[in-house]
């Protein structure tokens, strides 16, 4: 398990003032002071638990708590149960150029199970191709220090230039198959195309190989890995215990999206969008069309999400199967409460205190981690305090 805060005082001081403290403390490697959160449910204490991170990306738990964080360089650490950082050997070599590199984690969700046989870590990541890179999955055991046994599993049919939009997030459904998103790099018309497996969302066995049940399996059009397509980047993925499947995406300027993933639908990029052109400011596309599936929640403003977790921890009852999403451009943690296919209440948890939220996970043991992407990212928790009458940081 991560070992109780080093940081055992509390702390309201005004955002910017506290932001400063923290950011120069997490830069000198000087214990920097956990704070508290008041929100419209609940009173948390946010604590910084590593910094000096190159831009990091993915991020799982083991099951003895120890956390798994990714950097888009190219490297993978292990945080130890006294707060160290071990670096793991045993990558392949990224493409780690414009937002490629290193990109999502997850365990296979059995790790720890039947004696070993399916103790797999999967890793999505930018694959060097002939003119670019490609966005590619892949899954390795851990033995020590190291990955060993890497395999290959999947490859997008189609690379492009390095740059942007690689999608790349991970969610494992209760059947035990796997979704992955890819981006349509920076080429919308892919998006739109059967053929290519950028801008869409796939649905893969563990092994890499396509269900027999996926939705376009007997159309010669549609490849057989795609499980729904119209996507312009998605960075936000998970699915719930009854297997419905949430994904926040990047649109174009002030577009961006919470969408349910439904089997064999079109989400319309880019015929359909609610964003404007970064130049023109004029509308991308149509707000809806015949046959495409429109988003659930548009964010307000420029948020620009990435990562998505939802609420299940009883330490959280009061957030109890709410979502949170993070954002890059709007720096801001955001509670979404559903009923069905809307969006009924909507909260700020956190905006501008830590940066470009990257990655929201919540953990095995009552904690809910941020990653926090920059060139001096770093990792922190949120935890629910005991009393919110009395919260105090102190543990």
């Amino acid at each position: 398990m991560i070992p109780p805060s080093r940081f055992p005082f509390a702390c309201r001081l005004p955002s910017a003032a506290l932001l400063g403290l923290l950011l120069s403390a997490m830069a000198h490697a000087e214990p920097a002071p956990s704070r508290l959160v008041d929100t419209q449910r609940l009173t948390m204490c946010l604590t910084p638990l590593v910094g000096g991170l190159d831009h990091p990306w993915g991020l799982t738990q083991l099951p003895d708590g120890r956390l798994l964080v990714g950097e888009r360089p190219g490297r993978l650490s292990r945080l130890e149960a006294d707060g160290t950082l071990t670096r793991l050997a045993g990558l392949p070599e990224v493409s780690a150029r414009g937002q490629g590199g290193l990109l999502d984690l997850a365990l296979h969700p059995r790790f720890g199970d039947d004696g070993g046989e399916h103790d797999w870590l999967y890793f999505t990541w930018s694959r060097p191709v002939p003119g670019g890179d490609a966005t590619a999955l892949s899954r390795a055991r851990l033995e020590g220090d190291r990955l060993t046994d890497v395999q290959r599993l999947f490859v997008q049919n189609r690379g492009a230039g390095p740059g942007r939009h690689y999608g790349s997030r991970l969610a494992w459904r209760p059947d035990g198959t796997l979704l992955m998103s890819v981006g349509e790099r920076g080429s919308p018309p892919r998006a739109q195309d059967g053929g290519d497996h950028a801008g869409s969302m796939l649905r893969l066995t563990e092994t890499g190989g396509v269900p027999a049940d996926n939705p376009f399996v007997d159309d010669p059009e549609v490849l057989d890995e795609i499980f729904s397509l119209g996507h312009r980047n998605p960075q936000g993925l998970i699915v719930t215990d009854d297997g419905t499947a949430w994904s926040t995406e990047h649109g174009p300027r002030t577009g961006d999206e919470l969408n349910r993933l439904v089997p064999g639908a079109n989400y319309g990029w880019p015929e359909v969008s609610r964003g404007r052109d970064y130049v023109t400011f004029l509308p991308v596309g149509e707000d809806s069309a015949p046959g495409m599936r429109d988003p659930v929640h548009v964010f307000e403003g420029r948020f620009a999400p990435s990562g998505l977790t939802r609420v299940t921890s009883p330490a959280f009852a009061p957030w109890r199967g709410d979502l949170l999403a993070g954002g890059l451009r709007g720096e801001a943690l955001l509670r979404l409460r559903l009923a069905g296919d809307r969006v009924i209440e909507r909260e700020r948890v956190l905006e501008g205190e830590l940066g470009r939220i990257r990655t929201v996970r919540q953990g095995n043991h009552s904690h809910i981690y941020l990653l926090v992407d920059a060139a001096e990212g770093g990792l922190w928790r949120l935890s629910p305090t005991t009393s919110r009458a009395a919260a105090t940081c102190a543990e």
